[in-house]
């Protein structure tokens, strides 16, 4: 990946987001992956055998993402590079959750974050809402900003492409409940190893990023070393931890998913409940952790070709 390639992907995705129009290739990885999974769920007879089936549609869908980047046409692995970045969308679709809550239109912001999150948000109250905007703003900027600048930097658009194929597959079939829980297993670890230091890139930039903000980037640090590993996922609790610090807030706790209630770990638990001013507060320290991500990303480049 040349430095002049992600500065032209960076500027895309900053000035155009994830238009509706464009043929996003995590679209393509779902169609893929429901196919995959169609055709070879009949085929297993017992965990191992959907260990192993799923196990051939990851590997299958990842080798399909890697071939998808190995054309050099600039064209080409700008527009995929553009695509596997996320700093306008998440920044955008959080932004508007948080102006609902300013108009005091819960309704809004419940349909809004829906969009965005997997929790039930039909009946959540505006701390909640709150929180929940202040969470995926932190997992986000990891899954949708700074890993896929991680792997550009690292493995250009094949290994971009790749991230973002684990990440979609991981999301999809990587679930801890019966019927995911060893057909997605290869998914899910693969996500695990994907994210496991842009997790804590991440963690990392929020607190350089309280720092530049004139945040608590003391407590974001403290907090993060000492809850971040808190989540059962080696890198859930990473960014969150140190978001929660840096803002002072507390994070985690019961949310509903698909009917069924779930408790994560507080982070913070000091901390005081999150409000809006908090999630516009996050909405900053996300885009200032792109800037950064960004302009790491181009060093790195920068300092592998000189080599």
């Amino acid at each position: 990946m040349s430095a002049i390639r992600l500065t032209a992907a960076y500027l895309l995705d900053l000035a155009l987001g994830d238009p509706e129009w464009f043929p996003h290739p995590v679209r393509w990885f779902g169609f893929l992956t429901r196919i995959g999974e169609r055709a070879l769920r009949p085929l297993t007879r017992g965990p191992a055998t959907e260990i192993v089936a799923g196990g051939v549609l990851t590997a299958s869908v990842v080798s399909i993402g890697w071939a998808m980047g190995r054309p050099k046409n600039f064209v080409w692995r700008v527009l995929l590079a553009w695509n596997a970045l996320a700093t306008r969308s998440l920044l955008s679709e959080a932004r508007t959750v948080i102006r609902a809550l300013e108009a005091d239109d819960l309704a809004l912001a419940r349909r809004q974050l829906a969009r965005i999150v997997g929790r039930h948000t039909a009946h959540l109250d505006e701390t909640e809402i709150s929180r929940a905007v202040i969470e995926t703003l932190a997992e986000s900027a990891c899954d949708g900003i700074v890993a896929p600048l991680f792997w550009l930097a690292a493995a250009g658009v094949p290994g971009a492409l790749s991230y973002k194929a684990i990440n979609t597959l991981d999301s999809m079939i990587g679930h801890r409940d019966p019927s995911y829980l060893h057909f997605g297993r290869v998914a899910a670890r693969l996500d695990d190893a994907a994210n496991f230091v842009p997790s804590r890139l991440t963690a990392f930039g929020i607190v350089a990023a309280a720092k530049l903000q004139g945040l608590d980037a003391r407590s974001a640090q403290r907090i993060w070393q000492r809850d971040g590993n808190l989540h059962a996922s080696p890198n859930a609790g990473q960014s969150e931890a140190a978001m929660a610090g840096a803002l002072g807030v507390r994070l985690g706790g019961a949310s509903t998913y698909e009917g069924h209630l779930h408790h994560a770990p507080l982070l913070n638990a000091e901390g005081h409940p999150p409000s809006v001013h908090d999630a516009t507060v996050a909405l900053s320290v996300v885009a200032i952790v792109s800037g950064l991500a960004f302009g790491a990303a181009l060093l790195a480049i920068a300092g592998r070709s000189r080599k």
